[in-house]
């Protein structure tokens, strides 16, 4: 497992989910972004560690027992979580009851993790997004986890949103989803994520001048020429 720094996390964070599958694509990746799975506030932005939760259809006998925290897989990954890390809760894609509420989030929030992710759903929804702490989800149910869901496994790969996630992979999310970097292509991801992005500026800047798309999107050699003059003037 590579280790990713944070400081290739706060680069991750800064170009958008749609730049960075554009340039994972340029590396043989096409399955990178997570299927209807939307940030509870439009304004939401993180990148940070997977730390893998797999559910699995729950089971009476299995979960009509008291709670024990000490033996809960949810709870005792939680407090496993250290600053960073991304709570990544494969749900099967099933919304009929929610993964964890505002209590849970707010304890991954004081441990310092960067966000939540599940394909299911949360219970205290608006608490949660009022907290500010980044979360992600496909939607909303004021039902307990465990009438639908059991927390199987911790720290194991897990599909969420139809993606294939590993423990350690870069987790990015904004205001239009959430996309999966595998770890060891996360460094080079973000190098190539600014370039793109300084490139895309220039394009829309050219575009709302008036230039037609053909030769402007994508660059001809004569824009390429424009747009490294462009570059050198602003000292990027």
């Amino acid at each position: 497992m590579a280790q990713v720094t944070q400081q290739t996390l706060d680069r991750l964070r800064v170009p958008s989910t749609a730049t960075l599958t554009s340039v994972l694509k340029g590396h043989g990746l096409g399955n990178t972004f997570l299927h209807e799975v939307a940030p509870l506030r439009p304004d939401t932005s993180m990148a940070g560690r997977a730390f893998t939760l797999r559910y699995i259809p729950a089971r009476e006998d299995l979960v009509d027992v008291p709670m024990d925290n000490l033996t809960d897989m949810q709870r005792v990954g939680i407090e496993q979580m250290q600053p960073g890390d991304v709570l990544v809760i494969d749900a099967r894609g099933d919304t009929r009851a929610g993964t964890m509420g505002s209590i849970l989030a707010a304890r991954m929030a004081r441990l310092g993790a960067a966000g939540v992710v599940t394909d299911g759903a949360y219970r205290d929804s608006p608490a949660i997004a009022a907290s500010g702490f980044p979360a992600y989800a496909r939607a909303m149910n004021a039902h307990t986890n465990k009438t639908i869901h059991y927390p199987s496994e911790i720290q194991v790969p897990v599909a969420c949103g139809g993606v294939a996630v590993f423990p350690g992979d870069v987790i990015v999310g904004d205001g239009e989803g959430v996309v999966v970097i595998p770890d060891h292509l996360a460094e080079e991801v973000a190098a190539e994520a600014e370039e793109q992005e300084l490139k895309e500026e220039f394009i829309t800047e050219k575009i709302h001048g008036g230039a037609p798309l053909h030769g402007t999107y994508p660059l001809d050699e004569e824009r390429q020429r424009e747009f490294e003059e462009w570059r050198r003037k602003r000292g990027r």
